[in-house]
């Protein structure tokens, strides 16, 4: 990683102490508190859904530690990356059967899926038959199927 780098949490509070004991105060720190479903009234919102969360009415930015670029502090990376896992493998759906009865066949798991993504699955944001590896250099073609398994021998 660089020197530096900036992260953006939610306001889950555990996540300060941990940034600390990783970064310390090398780092550009931000959370961004959503607070979702009331009114400036309190009244609930009426988009509640059992499955899907409130609309966000309120949006506040605080900074941790560093100084973040505001046009940086956001939680949509993470929050799509959370999507396209629960979305690849079954394990991460809601109100699913497809779970791992072992940590280390679900540890197995999620690493074969990254490597899928980042080395055989072309991205077409990142132009034809360019892989996130590619794009960050650190493959210079697209993987098979046949060269992720060789790595387990």
């Amino acid at each position: 990683m660089a020197p530096r780098v900036q992260i953006t949490t939610d306001g889950h509070q555990p996540y300060v102490e941990a940034i600390e004991a990783e970064f310390g105060q090398d780092v550009d720190y931000a959370m961004i508190i959503k607070t979702y479903g009331v009114d400036d009234n309190g009244a609930a919102s009426p988009t509640a859904r059992r499955y899907s969360p409130n609309k966000v009415t309120v949006e506040q930015v605080r900074v941790i530690s560093g100084e973040p670029d505001p046009s940086f502090v956001s939680t949509s990376i993470v929050e799509r990356q959370n999507l396209t896992m629960r979305m690849g493998m079954r394990r991460f759906t809601r109100l699913t059967n497809g779970f791992s009865k072992k940590v280390e066949n679900h540890a197995a798991m999620v690493s074969l899926h990254f490597m899928f993504y980042n080395f055989a699955r072309p991205h077409q944001s990142l132009g034809k038959n360019t892989t996130p590896a590619m794009a960050a250099g650190v493959a210079d073609h697209v993987w098979t199927c046949d060269e992720i398994a060789a790595l387990l021998n």
